[in-house]
């Protein structure tokens, strides 16, 4: 199992209605609206790298109102 942290940018007043609608996706563990750089920040598993890639390149950028993706990959 890979464990990865995608930091979403998303336009303005759009964080909350994105969180909801990433939750929805299945190898989303955990997602919350943040204060800081970043407008929310997503915890991921999946089988493999490149199934995470498919979550943040994919499933979560393909959502309207996100600008932006930054995805850590969790080493431990």
């Amino acid at each position: 199992m890979v464990r990865a942290f995608v930091m979403v940018q998303t336009d303005s007043g759009e964080a909350d209605r994105v969180v909801e609608a990433v939750r929805d996706l299945a190898a989303v563990r955990e997602a919350h609206v943040v204060a800081g750089g970043y407008d929310a920040i997503v915890e991921t598993d999946a089988d493999a790298v490149y199934d995470l890639l498919d979550v943040s390149s994919t499933q979560i950028q393909a959502l309207s109102g996100v600008t932006d993706t930054t995805t850590y990959i969790a080493m431990d």
